[in-house]
């Protein structure tokens, strides 16, 4: 599926487009950060789309452990890790969730936190016009729902993506001194059942949830193969990104960020980094 967006920002860079890949929640966090080391040292920036397989809750970097069903999540088969990113929790379905990422030098990005978003999320507003639903950045406040979930928070200008005043999409960035990661959360298809199972005695209920959350599926016919589709052709036209893979060495980096931090109650319980220790 053709996004129909014209070359972006960056077309005299090197950049390369790491098509969907299905990922344990661990290394999909720490393929972030061995971009953000590449992109840091040198080498290409990297445009990626993901899928969390299993299904996982992924936690914003403050959110408190207590907030978390744990047995509840465990029952159900649903893996849980903490971002580097505020924030807080997304349960990243499967089927229902398309995740997607920049990375970037710092240097090559605008130091505006507001300026960098608008930037970084124009692809995401391509795909979503091409899947006919024309996405844009939320215009009207919408209170508070339950705040240690990332999709019923207020409604912030910034990062959160609607359609027709639905929470569509959430984006958050980590801002490191040499590098940029911006990474997002589209919903294929909304899950609230599933979302608010995954925290502890949630004061909304589900309905509340559906008012709040749309996916794609509610309005398009598009399938989730061709979401992803333009998602990765608007994430390529906006970097001119070329078709690349993650190096032997990445993915060995990777699986030592994902055992040592990402998968280690350290970090997702304590929010205590065992590699900076």
């Amino acid at each position: 599926m053709d996004s129909g967006a014209g070359p972006g920002p960056f077309a005299d860079a090197e950049w390369r487009l790491i098509r969907e890949e299905s990922l344990p929640g661990p290394m999909c966090m720490a393929l972030d950060a061995v971009a953000a080391e590449t992109a840091a040292a040198g080498g290409p920036r990297t445009v990626r789309v993901y899928q969390w397989d299993p299904a996982t809750l992924s936690l914003g970097y403050r959110n408190e452990p207590a907030d978390i069903d744990w047995d509840y999540c465990e029952r159900e088969g649903i893996d849980v890790v903490r971002r580097p990113t505020g924030g807080g929790g997304i349960y990243h379905d499967t089927h229902g969730d398309i995740s997607y990422s920049v990375v970037a030098p710092a240097a090559e990005l605008p130091g505006d936190l507001m300026e960098t978003y608008e930037l970084l999320c124009r692809p995401l507003f391509d795909a979503c016009e091409a899947m006919g639903v024309p996405a844009g950045f939320a215009a009207d406040s919408h209170p508070e729902l339950y705040h240690p979930a990332c999709y019923l928070r207020e409604l912030h200008p910034a990062h959160d993506v609607v359609y027709e005043g639905r929470k569509l999409s959430g984006n958050a960035q980590y801002r490191r001194r040499d590098s940029i990661i911006q990474h997002g959360s589209l919903t294929y298809s909304a899950t609230p059942e599933r979302t608010l199972g995954c925290f502890a005695d949630p004061a909304v209920t589900r309905d509340e949830v559906a008012g709040r959350v749309t996916g794609i599926d509610e309005h398009s016919a598009v399938s989730r193969a061709d979401a992803v589709a333009a998602m990765e052709d608007a994430l390529a036209t906006w970097a001119d990104a070329t078709a690349g893979t993650w190096t032997d060495a990445e993915l060995a980096r990777a699986e030592e960020i994902a055992t040592g931090k990402f998968g280690s109650d350290a970090w997702n319980r304590d929010r205590r980094d065992p590699l900076d220790a």
